[in-house]
C-alpha cells in the first residue's frame, strides 16, 4: 500500500508541475500538416530540454485536425465553430500553463529550430518576435504589405518594428495574460499585442527567421483583409498613441487653413476668408480632442497596471 500512495502522490506532482514553455498553435483546417509541424516542434524541444507542453487550439476545423493533434500528443482545445486566429491565440492564453508562452502558426511557416533562439532572448525582453527576412517565401504584395505596415507602425511607436503581422513570437505568461482582453479575434492580433507590449512599457526584442511557404490554402484574402488590416492599424493607432494621428491631422489643417489665408491677402489682395479661419478652428478642436483621447488612453492602461490589482 505504501508502494501504490508514493506512485499515486508522484503521479499527482507531476501532473501539477508548472511548465516552463507552452507551445500555442492556432489551427483552422490544417490537417495536411499539423502533424508534421507537431513532430519537429517535439523533436526540438525534446533537444533543448526542460519541461515543456503543446497546446493545439481548433478554431472550429470541419477536417481532421483535432484528431491529428490529438494523436501526435498535442493538448487540444476546440472551438464549436470557427472564430478566428486571434480568438484561438486568446484562449491558448487563457488555459496555458507555462511561464513562458510561445505562439506558431500550424501551417508550416515557422520553422520550430527557432523556438531556442526565442527563449534565449526571453530573459533580456518581455517579448520576442521573429522577424521574417528577405529570404522568406512570400509573395510580392505581401512583401510590400509589411514593409507598409512596419514603417506605418515604426512611426506610431517610435520604435523599429521590424515585422508588425509576424506570427511567430514568445512572451512572458504574466505579460500575455495582462494584455490578453485587448486582442481582436481576427489575423491582426499580432499587430495589437505589439502596440500594447510597447504602450504598456514592456520590452520588445526581434530576430532574423526565414518563413518557409505554408502548407495549404492561405486563409488570408488580399483585397478583404488587405484593406481591413489597414483600417485596423489606424484603429489600433487611435487606441494606443492618439496624437500619433490627430497631432499630424491637426497641423496638416492648421497649416492648411494659414497658408490659405496669406495667399488670399498677399496673392490675391483680399481678406483671408472663412475657409481659412474654418480650417484653423477645426485644427484646434482635433488637437483638442487627441489629447483627451491620450489621457483616456493613458487611463486605460494605469488602471490595468498589476501594482493596481495586487
Amino acid at each position: 500500500m505504501d508502494s501504490d500512495f508514493k506512485n499515486e502522490k508522484d503521479i499527482v506532482t507531476e501532473k501539477n508541475t508548472i511548465p516552463e514553455v507552452s507551445i500555442i498553435i492556432p489551427a483552422y483546417r490544417e490537417e495536411d500538416g499539423i502533424a508534421d509541424v507537431l513532430e519537429r516542434v517535439r523533436g526540438i524541444m525534446d533537444v533543448r530540454g526542460g519541461s515543456y507542453e503543446i497546446v493545439v487550439v481548433d478554431d472550429g476545423s470541419d477536417d481532421a485536425t483535432a484528431e491529428k493533434a490529438g494523436e501526435s500528443g498535442a493538448r487540444v482545445i476546440s472551438h464549436p465553430y470557427n472564430i478566428g486566429n486571434g480568438a484561438a491565440i486568446k484562449t491558448g492564453v487563457r488555459n496555458a500553463q507555462g511561464e513562458i508562452l510561445v505562439m506558431l502558426d500550424g501551417d508550416g511557416q515557422h520553422d520550430p529550430e527557432d523556438i531556442p533562439r526565442l527563449l534565449e532572448r526571453i530573459g533580456l525582453y518581455d517579448m520576442v518576435v521573429g522577424a521574417r527576412t528577405k529570404k522568406s517565401e512570400a509573395s510580392l504584395h505581401r512583401r510590400l504589405a509589411n514593409i507598409i505596415y512596419n514603417l506605418f507602425a515604426t512611426f506610431m511607436c517610435g520604435f523599429k518594428i521590424e515585422d508588425l503581422t509576424s506570427g511567430f513570437r514568445a512572451i512572458k505568461a504574466e505579460v500575455a495574460r495582462r494584455l490578453v482582453y485587448l486582442l481582436p479575434n481576427t489575423f491582426s492580433y499580432p499587430t495589437t499585442i505589439t502596440l500594447a507590449v510597447l504602450r504598456s512599457g514592456y520590452s520588445l526584442g526581434y530576430i532574423p527567421i526565414n518563413a518557409k511557404k505554408r502548407v495549404g490554402k492561405s486563409k488570408i484574402k488580399l483585397l478583404r483583409d488587405g484593406s481591413r488590416f489597414f483600417f485596423i492599424i489606424i484603429r489600433i493607432a487611435t487606441l494606443f498613441s492618439p496624437m500619433r494621428i490627430f497631432l499630424p491631422v491637426s497641423m496638416l489643417m492648421f497649416f492648411s487653413g494659414l497658408g490659405y489665408g496669406l495667399y488670399r491677402i498677399f496673392i490675391e489682395g483680399t481678406r483671408y476668408g472663412p475657409t481659412s479661419a474654418m480650417l484653423m478652428v477645426m485644427a484646434v478642436v482635433i488637437f483638442m480632442v487627441g489629447l483627451v483621447s491620450e489621457q483616456v488612453a493613458q487611463l486605460r492602461f494605469d488602471r490595468n497596471d498589476p501594482h493596481d490589482n495586487r
